[in-house]
Formats: C-alpha cells, structure tokens, sequence
C-alpha cells in the first residue's frame, strides 16, 4: 500500500499546480486574493499537532545569517520580552533569565527557505504555549472575540524604518507543541548572527515567518501582515 503524502509533499504538488507557492509574488495581481484564500484554508486543514522529526545537523555554513538592519542586531541594553495583546489576561515583560528559568524543550527542526535551500539545527527553548498559559491567554469564548492570530516583532529594524521586522501566524501554528521561543542553537547560546537573545522557531513554518531578535509576543484577534507578506509572500507560510 502507497504510504500517505506527508504536509510537505502535498503543499509541494500544490504549488506546482499553482496553488500553494511559497512567494505569492508570482501570479496575477487579479488572483492573488482567490490564491491566498485557497492557499490558507488547505494549509490550515493541512496542520497537524504531531511533532515532526527532522535528520542530522547540517555544518554551520549550510544554515546563512540573515537580517534586513544595516548591521547585525545588538540586543537593545534592558532588553525584555513584551507579551501583551487583546487576547490575554495577564500581559507581561519577560527578561531572558526569566524565560529560562520556564520550562524548556529542545528540537531538531529542519529550516526551509524560499530561496530553496534547507538546513537542519537543534534548538533549545520555551514552547510558547508555556508563554500563552503564564500570559493568561484567552479562549473565544472566554473573549467573546475570536483570538486567532499571533503577530511576532523584532528589534532587527531596516535603514529609515521607525519599527522592525515582524511577522504574523495563525494561532494553531503558534500553539503548535514544537514552536519555540529560542535562545539556544546547536547546544550553545543563540548568537547574535542567528537571533540572540531570542527568536520564534517551528517546524511549521518556512523561514520568513520566523523572526529573529525577537521583541514582542502580541496575541490578538486581527491579522497584522508581515514584512514580506506585505510585499506579497503567502501568509500562512506552512511547511
């Protein structure tokens, strides 16, 4: 019996059909809402809880240093972690040995970029959902609104921006059990090339909705776009 196409193979055959790129720069202007709306209901109906494994650490140089600042980001003097928004109770500003001090979990996660390369890194974190539970995130009904959405911002800030990179997911995928908010990379503290202090990480996300230099955990009941969605790469961005 043929086994079942994996989240990844499906997602592959997808965009080769047009339907689920990853850069949804490439069609028509005139299809991209249709595409986009399509692209998030078969990605959302695509997710799975279950954790994915990933294979043997790739060298240092297989995985690049990325950030859209002139030089790479310096981790601001005072620096805490805000988690705040309409979707939680309790909003809070987290110092790194506070978040370290919470329970942790390490992964192997192999990184898709939609450059097209991958690599693969074990990384060592908080699971969000821990951050959300201390947060005192709130269900819809509990809110009365939906809470849908987890938009992630960052101190990495490009040349004549007043604010930096940022990201927004789903919350399934935020709450998935294998996001992460990482501060160790490869058994060692996150360095500064790849996020120090601390950046999101998941398994089910390709590597633009990551964000490194991590600043902010904002839970809320809208879509706040992206750096390069806004630019118009695909939104739900799933592995």
């Amino acid at each position: 019996m043929r086994r079942p196409l994996s989240r990844r193979e499906m997602l592959g055959i997808m965009a080769g059909l047009g339907v689920a790129g990853c850069d949804a720069k490439q069609p028509k202007a005139g299809m991209l809402g249709r595409m986009e709306r399509v692209n998030r209901r078969v990605e959302s109906f695509l997710l799975s809880d279950k954790e994915i494994t990933a294979g043997d650490i790739t060298p240092p140089m297989a995985f690049p240093s990325y950030h859209v600042a002139p030089g790479t980001p310096v981790m601001p003097d005072g620096w805490q972690l805000i988690v705040s928004g309409t979707g939680v109770a309790k909003p809070l500003a987290l110092t790194l040995d506070e978040l370290m001090k919470l329970p942790s979990k390490t992964f192997r996660i192999e990184h898709h970029c939609v450059e097209g390369w991958s690599a693969i890194a074990e990384w060592t974190g908080v699971p969000l959902y821990e951050v959300a539970r201390l947060a005192g995130l709130k269900d819809t009904s509990a809110s009365g609104k939906d809470v849908a959405y987890v938009e992630f911002r960052s101190f990495d800030v490009p040349r004549g921006w007043t604010r930096g990179y940022w990201s927004s997911w789903d919350r399934a995928s935020a709450l998935h059990p294998q996001t992460l908010l990482a501060y160790g990379m490869n058994g060692k503290p996150l360095t500064p090339a790849y996020g120090a202090p601390l950046k999101v990480y998941s398994p089910v996300k390709l590597g633009y909705k990551n964000v490194k230099y991590l600043s902010e955990v904002n839970f809320l009941d809208v879509e706040t776009g992206g750096y390069w969605e806004n630019s118009g790469y695909e939104w739900f961005g799933g592995v």
